[in-house]
C-alpha cells in the first residue's frame, strides 16, 4: 500500500481530465486560448450567469491553468499553460470532432485588454 501523499502521475493526469471533463471550463480555456478576457467578455460568449463563470474561473485558477490581472476596474484572464489546448485539439481529433470556432467579441462598456 502506498502511503505517500505525494499524488502519483496518475492521480495527476486524472485531476486533469477531471478539470476537462467540465464544458464551460472547456469553453473557458478555449476562449481564452484566443487571449486574455474578463468575465464580461465570457458570459457574452457562454450565455451563462457571471457567478457561474466565476465559480469555473476559481477553480481553473487553482488549478494554476488560468491566472488573473486586474487592469484599473477590471480583472483581466489569461492561460498559464497554453500547451492544454494540445490536449484538448488531440481529443477532439481522436472522436471526429471540430471544434467551433471562438472569438472574444467586444461587449459594450468593457474595454478588450488589448485596448
Amino acid at each position: 500500500m502506498n502511503i505517500s501523499n505525494t499524488p502519483t502521475t496518475e492521480v495527476k493526469l486524472a485531476e486533469l481530465f477531471n478539470l476537462l471533463g467540465n464544458p464551460s471550463r472547456l469553453q473557458i480555456l478555449l476562449i481564452l486560448g484566443e487571449g486574455e478576457a474578463c468575465v464580461c467578455h465570457l458570459k457574452e460568449a457562454l450565455h451563462q450567469r457571471q457567478a457561474y463563470i466565476s465559480q469555473q474561473l476559481m477553480i481553473l485558477r487553482k488549478s494554476g491553468l488560468v491566472s488573473a490581472s486586474r487592469k484599473g476596474r477590471y480583472i483581466y484572464y489569461r492561460l498559464t499553460q497554453p500547451e492544454v489546448l494540445e490536449t484538448v485539439h488531440a481529443a477532439a481529433s481522436i472522436l471526429g470532432l471540430r471544434l467551433p470556432p471562438t472569438q472574444i467579441k467586444d461587449v459594450p462598456g468593457c474595454p478588450y485588454p488589448g485596448e
